[in-house]
């Protein structure tokens, strides 16, 4: 099978979509389809055409931005000629071309899937308004044409607009997760760089986006330094230059640093797989205290539940549906630091109070399980389709 995916953001960028989408793109060339990503030139660096692990990633050129949306000329004209080689179609939503590739693959027959990731929610302003009214637009168009719509868990999928307006299109399909296991001397070696003192450590790993709760942490750790001082935050992830954050990261930046001077805060940048495989390990808890739906699940969690790590997470649909299945962590209220500190302090107090299974969660959440559900669903849209 030939499959177009298609998204705003793909590979240098890193979020948890361009992750979800890489790696299901990589389990559907393992399992023998030939797969091509159509995607943004954000970078200018980054080649306009190039074949990356099997995959072929044809980018378009960026006119010009729009908040965290970009404007591509030729997106159009680039669908159609790709679209026409293609059996199978799967958008990554949100994304505001997705509307005219869903239209060809109706007018053309081609099973077309939406992945929804999230809900777009901006900061209050008459311009993000707008924003948000064009692409919520778009984003139902999209719906009205596809032929099915996947979501990461019930949980979201029942408190998402979006996608309670469209349950008779709507399956869910697990998101996929792996991570290679690290040699127990390379977790040792990366501890021995980054924690040295065996302080505890509390892990955050994502953008540092307003969205992400950033602050949350911050006001709850002078509550957690009261009684274990010896306390450490491992930030890993895109922390600078984060586009449209530059105002956030300004108004953090003073706390941070001083927690910086004292050896309580270590920004790690953007790991690659192998060193997050590292990372995990020399955890004693990650925190996911996101702020609103733009947060639909948080792989990392389940990457951190693999290496027996607790997580604290935010009582946000989808969200605490890793540590309610698990049972590895606490589920806090939305932006309550208050009780992420006494989470943290309960967990550091009671470490093996949280248990889990790692084995079973690799097997849960393959992504060669995820994109066998894939292959399913195009199956079964191809059959409603020949039959009409």
């Amino acid at each position: 099978m030939k499959i177009l995916t298609v998204l705003t953001y793909y590979r240098p960028h890193t979020s948890g979509l361009t992750v979800y989408a890489e790696r299901i793109a990589q389990a559907f060339v393992a399992r023998g389809h030939e797969v091509t990503v159509l995607t943004s030139q954000f970078d200018k660096s980054s080649p306009r055409r190039e074949t990356v692990n099997g995959i072929k990633i044809i980018r378009a050129p960026v006119w010009f931005r729009l908040n965290k949306g970009v404007i591509m000329p030729t997106i159009g004209l680039l669908a159609t000629r790709e679209v026409l080689h293609h059996d199978a179609i799967l958008l990554h939503l949100p994304q505001l071309d997705a509307a005219g590739i869903s239209l060809r693959g109706r007018l053309l027959r081609i099973p077309t899937v939406v992945a929804y990731h999230s809900d777009l929610l901006l900061p209050p302003g008459a311009f993000n308004r707008l924003v948000n009214f064009v692409v919520d637009t778009a984003n139902r168009l999209t719906a009205r044409l596809t032929h099915r719509i996947t979501a990461y868990t019930d949980d979201f999928a029942a408190h998402s607009p979006y996608l309670s307006a469209y349950a008779h299109k709507r399956v869910t399909i697990t998101p996929p997760v792996e991570l290679p296991p690290a040699p127990k001397t390379r977790v040792d070696e990366f501890r021995q760089a980054h924690n040295p003192h065996w302080q505890r450590t509390i892990g955050m790993a994502t953008r540092f986006a307003s969205e992400k709760g950033v602050e949350v942490l911050l006001d709850a750790l002078p509550r957690v330094l009261e009684k274990y001082p010896n306390t450490k935050v491992l930030f890993a992830g895109q922390y600078a230059g984060v586009w449209g954050e530059q105002e956030y990261f300004d108004r953090l930046s003073p706390r941070i640093r001083k927690l910086e001077a004292e050896g309580r805060w270590e920004f790690l940048g953007v790991l690659p797989l192998e060193k997050m495989a590292e990372y995990f390990p020399n955890l004693d808890v990650l925190v996911v205290p996101s702020l609103n739906s733009t947060e639909t699940f948080g792989l990392v969690q389940v990457e951190a539940m693999m290496n027996g790590i607790p997580v604290v997470a935010s009582d946000l649909p989808g969200v605490r549906v890793p540590v309610g299945m698990t049972g590895m962590g606490e589920v806090i209220p939305i932006g309550d630091a208050g009780s992420l500190g006494a989470a943290l302090l309960r967990i550091f107090d009671d470490p093996e109070k949280y248990p889990g299974d790692s084995a079973a969660l690799r097997t849960r959440f393959s992504p060669d399980t995820a994109a066998a559900c894939y292959e399913r669903l195009f199956a079964e849209i191809s059959a409603e389709i020949s039959r009409k």
